[in-house]
Order: C-alpha cells, then structure tokens, then sequence
C-alpha cells in the first residue's frame, strides 16, 4: 500500500471514532435560526462545508 493510502485511512478511522463518541443532541444558532440536531450528523456537515470552501478558494488562486 502506499503512504497516501495508509494516511487516509488511518484520518478516516480517526474520523469515525470521533463520530461515534459524539452523539450529544447540541442547539446550534445561526442568525435568526435555531436547529437541534445529534453532533454525528453535524461534524460530517461543518467539515464537507469546509472542504467545498477550501476547494473554490484553492481553485481561485490557482
């Protein structure tokens, strides 16, 4: 296997582990909105919105 695989796969399990101990109901407030919901639900979301953000911000410098 190549170190690029074996370093993705060790973040992915990482990842997982991190979501499965975080199943807490938490009340998030954007603005005038005011969701609940379970954080397992929330760390995938807040993180794929940072990857699309990183990615067009990459992809307008370059």
């Amino acid at each position: 296997m190549k170190p690029k695989t074996i370093a993705l796969l060790i973040l992915a399990g990482l990842f997982i582990v991190v979501l499965l101990q975080n199943t807490q109901v938490v009340s998030v407030q954007f603005l005038f909105w005011k969701i609940s919901m379970s954080r397992i639900i929330l760390l995938p979301v807040v993180m794929g919105m940072g990857f699309i953000i990183g990615f067009f911000m990459g992809k307008r410098k370059g």
